[in-house]
């Protein structure tokens, strides 16, 4: 299961991305795909959708020294996907969605954007995440 929601996780970035670079909404990047992403791709890029505003609140809340219109597209769109998990997703353990951000930033963006990533998306579970400051057993669990 790991690799599959790993493979949505991309597959979501990459839907973000498009929409943002476009200027168009998530939703009419999907709706004009010849075939439909994986179930849970298609969750994580409608929930950044529907709770975009909360989403960019908290990333320009917790950013340190930079605006959330300066960061590099795909850095914005890895921290809004780990946001809505983080948010909305109870079933992804706090240390997943840290992980599975810094990765996607370290394999897809600047050298630089796996720390910032990091620090940006721990600071934002402690905010949203009841269990951040905590040891969970399903931390250690790729979801």
């Amino acid at each position: 299961m790991s690799s599959s929601r790993r493979d949505a996780r991309e597959r979501a970035l990459g839907l973000l991305y498009e929409a943002e670079t476009r200027g168009v909404a998530p939703d009419e990047v999907l709706a004009g795909l010849p075939l439909p992403p994986d179930p849970y791709a298609v969750t994580l890029v409608e929930g950044v959708a529907q709770h975009i505003e909360r989403i960019d609140e908290l990333i320009s809340t917790y950013s340190r020294d930079w605006k959330l219109e300066r960061m590099p597209a795909i850095d914005r769109a890895v921290v809004r996907l780990a946001a809505y998990e983080l948010m909305d997703r109870a079933d992804v353990p706090t240390g997943v969605a840290i992980s599975e951000a810094v990765a996607l930033a370290s394999a897809y963006s600047t050298d630089e954007s796996g720390r910032f990533v990091n620090g940006l998306v721990s600071r934002l579970a402690r905010e949203v995440r009841t269990d951040a400051g905590t040891s969970d057993p399903g931390d250690n669990v790729q979801a």
